[in-house]
């Protein structure tokens, strides 16, 4: 059964016992909650994810709940929790579906190092996959949530797990997640994404989430090799351009937002090296959407 085929009721049972699981491409997730509007969002969000039986194993057991004393009922705060124990400062529980997602893209990072974990969207179609790596702020979660809203299946916005044995990358297909003037331009560019509420104030500035698209989460499992790395930069103005770009500097760029590199040694440096030698490697400057669009799909065609 997916998500989408519970009633709220039914769902919020689930989440009250802790009981559901959902699957994250390799890896699955038990959550927990006791915050309303958290149960909205997660139905909205993950509207079609299959549901995984509640006797399953979970990789990862995570909670969100209200802050005990007068923080539960005086400008209310909650809590994430990781295996029953805090792991963050508490957060204004307007911000909880952001906490979610944080917490569990911080569950991965922190544990799943059979991966090199890179910080990269991942993107997909006509077997040929785009790893688009860059520093926060590059316009990143924007352009992949703009191609992903014109038929590119979606693996990752934040999280390329790089198998370093096959040279393939799974992706999890979790909703979007954009900050500050993206909602607005994707609101625009893609009227029919699901979004939702914007979350104000968090330290990231204003954020929201975009629904995958149904052919991405039924798909999540099915992991890529990458044909092209991309390096993305949004500048105001600017005509779309892709240029070619070092191996030597794409390495560097890879190891520097690689989550989990220093921990790999040595097998890490190689699978970095055999993931740039294959691939072509660009650097990307746009700032309007359906020009970055055509020239992605000329790049495909080619």
């Amino acid at each position: 059964m997916k998500v989408s085929n519970f009633t709220h009721p039914e769902l919020a049972a689930l989440l009250r016992r802790g009981e559901l699981l959902l699957p994250l491409g390799p890896f699955v997730a038990r959550i927990k909650t006791n915050v309303p509007g958290l149960l909205e969002n997660i139905s909205l969000m993950y509207t079609d994810f299959e549901v995984v039986s509640s006797d399953s194993f979970a990789d990862f057991h995570v909670e969100i709940k209200y802050e005990n004393g007068f923080r539960r009922w005086v400008k209310p705060q909650v809590r994430f929790f990781f295996d029953e124990r805090p792991s963050f400062t508490a957060l204004p529980v307007e911000q909880a579906p952001a906490m979610l997602e944080w917490g569990l893209n911080w569950c991965i990072a922190a544990h799943s190092h059979q991966f090199l974990i890179i910080h990269a969207a991942v993107i997909e179609k006509g077997d040929r996959a785009v790893v688009l790596p860059a520093p926060p702020g590059s316009g990143k979660s924007t352009l992949c949530a703009g191609l992903v809203m014109r038929g590119w299946r979606l693996l990752s916005d934040e999280l390329a797990l790089y198998d370093m044995s096959s040279g393939k990358i799974y992706g999890m297909a979790r909703p979007i997640n954009l900050k500050n003037r993206s909602i607005d331009v994707i609101k625009k560019y893609a009227p029919d994404a699901v979004l939702t509420t914007s979350m104000s104030d968090t330290t990231k500035g204003t954020v929201a989430l975009v629904r995958p698209p149904l052919d991405s989460v039924i798909r999540a499992a099915e992991a890529v090799i990458p044909s092209w790395i991309i390096l993305p930069k949004y500048s105001e103005g600017a005509n779309a351009e892709l240029t070619s770009y070092s191996r030597a500097h794409t390495f560097m760029l890879i190891a520097e937002q690689s989550f989990n590199y220093d921990i790999q040694g040595q097998r890490g440096f190689k699978a970095i090296g055999d993931l740039v030698e294959r691939s072509q490697c660009y650097q990307f400057t746009y700032s309007n959407l359906d020009d970055a669009d055509r020239l992605f799909s000329d790049l495909l065609e080619k």
